[in-house]
């Protein structure tokens, strides 16, 4: 038999007392692998930090997987407190009325002292309605940058130090590394639709879709078939009947980086987010970061890149005492420290002024680390590059994949691909926009 004393007794009386006080909340996410004992790493920060609240994270799946198990939990009134939805989900979560609430709604009544200006503009207008007002929380925001093995630069001829910063440039370094014999293909990318379609066209200040990309209304309409987007589509067909650019696969491009850590192509166009994957798998070469590059004889070129990644998105239904803590959970996530350790380890963006101001040394440390802050950073956001916003874009995503690999096969020609992408695409957005009137 176990025998306490009355203090013992007591203070075990306290301690569940305080246990059964504690207000737990779920938080639905997509972070697999070390990104998640990462992002339970913070979380556990936050639960040893007080006492009132509790955060239960739990990972479902990749970034459609998750958005599609919270509406189901949400229909069923099963639904977390949190959810992380990727960037081009926002106009489907947006659409859903009476199943979110705004952040800047839940930080305010719940006395966060929440200030909109303390993040990143390029983070905020992704995620702000056409008042202003932030609908989601950032935390995993990225962008496409170039990596290149300064090992082949050097065999071929080229200032290891000096990333192409035109297509001309990359052109002419492609065919030089090519003819030289350094590496058998100039280059690859990942995410023919997010990198070399929506960055394409938000880097040259050029529109992807009418009313401002979506942010403007549920009738909005594709425009990405313009002549920089179908000159730039042209070019990487030829490029790929060149042999200087070699196709990485449809979606993610998953083929692209395999092809690049092994030197088969000196450059690929990838996520910031891959910094630390790409620095393990560049152990044979040396590795350096340039700025994605741009067609001299565009108007407005370089403008800005966008982001990829993902928000929080808080779910109704919940108590107030849940909300609550869903609110000191976004405070605690946004400091500075916190936001400043989550971007050093991961790649993603610092998404506050504060956190990148504190990243300060490390950028400083780590040459090229800050390329990705530097050029979604490099002039304020247009109209035409602070996102986008379309319902149902998840599936017009892979419509553009499937009428590029028609371009690479020869099927069409790049006016037509992109025609096709717009008038398939036009009738998902009008199928989302009678769903959600």
């Amino acid at each position: 038999m176990i025998r306490y004393s009355t203090a013992s007794a007591v203070a075990l009386v306290a301690s569940l007392s305080a246990a059964s006080a504690e207000t737990a909340i779920e938080w639905w996410h997509a972070m697999g692998g070390e990104l998640g004992a990462k992002l339970e790493e913070i979380v556990q920060g936050f639960n040893d930090s007080q006492d009132e609240y509790r955060v239960n994270p739990s990972y479902k799946g990749t970034y459609p997987e998750t958005m599609t198990a919270a509406i189901a939990a949400f229909r069923a009134n099963q639904q977390p407190t949190i959810v992380q939805v990727f960037e081009v989900g926002t106009g489907t979560m947006m659409a859903a009325e009476g199943a979110i609430v705004p952040v800047h709604q839940l930080m305010e009544e719940h006395g966060q002292g929440f200030d909109k200006s303390a993040f990143l503009p390029q983070v905020v207008g992704y995620y702000t309605d056409p008042e202003g007002n932030m609908l989601s929380m950032p935390f995993n925001s990225s962008t496409p940058i170039v990596y290149y093995n300064k090992s082949v630069f050097e065999k071929a001829g080229l200032d290891p130090e000096q990333p192409p910063k035109t297509w001309a440039e990359l052109e002419q370094f492609s065919k030089q590394i090519k003819d030289s014999g350094a590496a058998s293909c100039g280059f690859t990318t990942q995410w023919i639709s997010w990198i070399q379609t929506e960055n394409l066209s938000a880097w040259h200040n050029q529109p992807i879709g009418t009313m401002e990309n979506g942010f403007g209304g549920l009738d909005a309409r594709l425009s990405l078939n313009g002549p920089v987007q179908v000159k730039h589509w042209e070019n990487l067909k030829r490029w790929s009947d060149e042999g200087i650019f070699k196709y990485g696969g449809p979606v993610g491009g998953d083929n692209a980086a395999p092809m690049f850590y092994s030197q088969e192509c000196a450059m690929i166009m990838g996520s910031s987010a891959s910094r630390a994957g790409v620095i393990a798998n560049a152990k044979d070469f040396d590795l350096g970061y340039g700025m994605l590059p741009y067609y001299e004889d565009v108007e407005g070129a370089p403008q800005n890149s966008i982001i990829g990644g993902a928000t929080l998105w808080v779910l109704s239904g919940k108590s107030d005492e849940e909300y609550a803590a869903a609110a000191a959970f976004f405070d605690y996530l946004s400091s500075p420290e916190v936001q400043a350790d989550w971007a050093s380890f991961s790649g993603y963006l610092p998404i506050t002024e504060a956190a990148r101001e504190q990243m300060a040394d490390f950028y400083a440390q780590n040459p090229g680390a800050d390329t990705g802050i530097n050029q979604i950073t490099l002039n304020e956001p247009t109209e035409n590059s602070k996102g986008l916003r379309f319902g149902n874009y998840v599936q017009i995503r892979g419509i553009i994949d499937e009428e590029f690999e028609q371009l690479m096969s020869g099927s069409k020609d790049a006016q037509g691909a992109l025609d096709s992408v717009v008038e398939r695409g036009d009738d998902l957005l009008e199928q989302f926009q009678a769903q959600s009137q």
